[in-house]
């Protein structure tokens, strides 16, 4: 704690250390001594940065060539959407000055600097405080804490019963569902029945028929999250496996830059869709360039366009089982896109008329020509609707059918994914805009997703594999030392939410667009984290929330007399290895934190002060009350 909090003046970059010698890394060292004696031999007039065409490649790139010294010489960005022949050739004649580059530098250091102060900071207090390691990052707990929150709902959910009002008779030999808005609650039975009766009592008559032919579209160009959606929906393939291939494909040349969080295409890269489709074209698809901002949209486009196959073409040989999947999935759904067969549909739509009291609205539709989807998966499926014309009567049999509210679902790799990129669009919505994608950008450039295409993977690892969370098939779910971790955070005050997060998220991108400085967007960060230690001492016992530090002494045991200390869970007797002694006090009863100041009077005197923000597990009410020591155990007492 005596280097806690800490703000250094200016953040300094080293040569990366063995964490058990301290000694810089001999391989490490070796390689930065090539780069620098490179740089500094007289014939070299240039350096050029070829690093990943992103955020972090940008300055990982920078730092080392600045760090070898780049005085006086020219220093160029090398930026590769693609890694064939054919683009790297392309992008070395048209090479742009590093200083173009320099907002999603700083971007990048902003980023680095930012998530150095929360680790050092954070994980240090919040590890001192509960005895083990706790991992408080600016992302990693906003992704734990989605999980937790989700599973503690499906843990506490209570089901609950209703009454929907449904018919299923047979028409013209095709069975018609009718749906009613109308809905109630298990008390209202009779009034289902009533209705029911009401509705059964009428003629329902088809009062309108729409029919024509229309064309399908297929799915949009895969961005990473949307390629491991799909890849982990239907192959239950891993995030950081789909990653870790996408990224082997394009280091050979088959695919475009993997982390990008597009689903367009620049306007200027049209020609070299042409080049890829013709390439397409030669192994037997029916592909055509076609145009519209449904794929060429600069708008949509932060730094990378959608991911795509390039005109290298693999055969499957030359691809392990796994590549061939990811690659395939990729290589589908551009031809889908670039499909030159329309999916042709027949579409229906039925109004039926219930006797004035309800319209109900049926809609099918019958695939003429495949199309695309012979390519692609097309996964909406139709109703196929009875032959039935305008003033047809409609058999109906409208009763009382029992459901249960449904508790909701685990996140899975495609719902937390869509989650992550925009945290405060609710799942109602995300469907419903599913062709409308203008806010889901909007959120993206404003800084509001949780992490980006390029960390985002590595993170949830991280929290993987730091026990917080597991992944079985593609479902998520919270591990005990998950929800260790974020029930601690909330004993220690230490909001780490999505809001505060995202609020970070937007001035990282206002660093981007050059409207505030590196050092701007830290002293957000540095303000948020000095708000956690300034909190700590200043509340009165009785709103006391602070539970201390691991290993405090509070008091003597009342049992055996040995010291009561502060553990990982609440605070027992040391004497419980040398004694037995099993006296103990949970850091958290009915809800509410139990602080030391509480704990040193209640050992010191049997009552500790009057304690208010108890909730009652039956009730939900809050109310307030004392401990008191009662045979060695913490008791309430009402009494004043």
């Amino acid at each position: 704690m005596k280097n806690l909090p800490c703000f250094p003046e200016r953040f300094v970059f080293e040569l990366r250390r063995d964490a058990r010698t301290k000694t810089v890394d001999s391989g490490v060292a070796k390689q930065f001594e090539t780069i620098r004696s490179l740089i500094l031999r007289d014939e070299v007039t240039a350096v050029i940065n070829a690093g990943d065409a992103d955020r972090e490649g940008e300055i990982i790139v920078r730092i080392c060539a600045e760090q070898a010294g780049l005085s006086g010489k020219q220093f160029l960005r090398l930026w590769l959407p693609d890694q064939t022949p054919e683009t790297i050739r392309a992008a070395l004649s048209d090479m742009k000055d590093e200083a173009e580059y320099e907002n999603l530098a700083n971007e990048g250091y902003a980023r680095t600097f930012i998530d150095w102060l929360y680790g050092v900071n954070l994980t240090r207090y919040a590890t001192l405080r509960n005895g083990r390691l706790l991992r408080v990052g600016r992302v990693i707990v906003p992704i734990v804490k989605a999980i937790y929150d989700r599973d503690m709902a499906i843990k506490n959910f209570k089901p609950d019963i209703y009454y929907a009002i449904i018919s299923r008779a047979e028409t013209g030999g095709e069975e018609i569902e009718l749906v009613s808005r109308e809905q109630f609650s298990k008390e209202e039975y009779k009034k289902a029945v009533s209705l029911c009766e009401r509705y059964n009592s009428c003629d329902a008559l088809v009062t309108a028929k729409k029919k024509r032919k229309g064309t399908l579209s297929p799915g949009k160009l895969f961005s990473l999250t949307k390629l491991q959606n799909v890849l982990g929906r239907k192959y239950k393939m891993s995030p950081e496996m789909s990653l870790k291939i996408v990224q082997e494909l394009y280091e050979r040349g088959y695919l475009t830059y993997p982390r990008t969080n597009s689903e367009y295409l620049a306007t200027a890269e049209k020609d070299k869709i042409k080049t890829i489709l013709a390439s397409v074209a030669k192994i037997g698809y029916p592909v055509k360039f076609k145009d519209g901002k449904t794929i060429f949209d600069d708008s949509k486009i932060e730094s990378h366009s959608a991911l795509t196959p390039t005109y290298k073409i693999p055969k499957k040989s030359d691809l392990s089982p796994d590549e061939y999947t990811v690659y395939s999935t990729v290589m589908r759904r551009f031809v889908a896109v670039f499909c030159a067969e329309e999916c042709v549909v027949d579409r229906t739509e039925l109004t039926i008329d219930v006797g004035g009291l309800e319209e109900f609205t049926l809609k099918g539709a019958v695939i003429v020509s495949p199309g695309w989807t012979k390519y692609d998966d097309y996964s909406k499926k139709d109703k196929v609707l009875p032959p039935l014309e305008k003033g047809d009567r409609v058999n109906i049999n409208f009763t009382p059918t029992e459901k249960e509210t449904s508790p909701p679902r685990h996140y899975t790799i495609e719902t937390l994914n869509n989650y992550l990129k925009n945290p405060f669009r609710e799942d109602k919505r995300r469907a419903a805009d599913e062709e409308d994608d203008s806010e889901e950008y909007r959120a993206i450039f404003e800084g509001l997703e949780l992490g980006t295409e390029a960390t985002r993977t590595g993170i949830i690892d991280n929290a993987k594999k730091s026990g917080y969370i597991e992944l079985s098939k593609d479902v998520y779910k919270i591990l005990p030392d998950g929800i260790n971790l974020i029930e601690s955070l909330v004993r220690m005050n230490i909001s780490m939410d999505k809001y505060k997060t995202a609020e970070l998220g937007r001035a990282l991108k206002r660093v981007y667009r050059g409207e505030i400085s590196v050092y701007d967007s830290v002293a957000l960060a540095r303000a948020e984290i000095e708000a956690v230690f300034a909190g700590r001492g200043s509340v009165a016992p009785e709103l006391d929330t602070d539970d201390g530090f691991f290993g405090d002494v509070v008091g003597k045991c009342p049992l055996c007399g040995e010291e009561v200390t502060r553990t990982s869970f609440g605070y027992g007797c040391s004497g419980y290895r040398e004694k037995g002694c099993r006296f103990g006090i949970r850091s958290v009863i009915c809800s509410r934190v139990i602080s030391v100041s509480n704990v040193k009077k209640l050992l010191e005197t049997g009552k500790s002060y009057k304690i208010e923000g108890f909730i009652s597990p039956r009730t939900g009410k809050s109310f307030s009350s004392y401990l008191v020591l009662r045979d060695g155990r913490a008791e309430f007492d009402f009494s004043d």
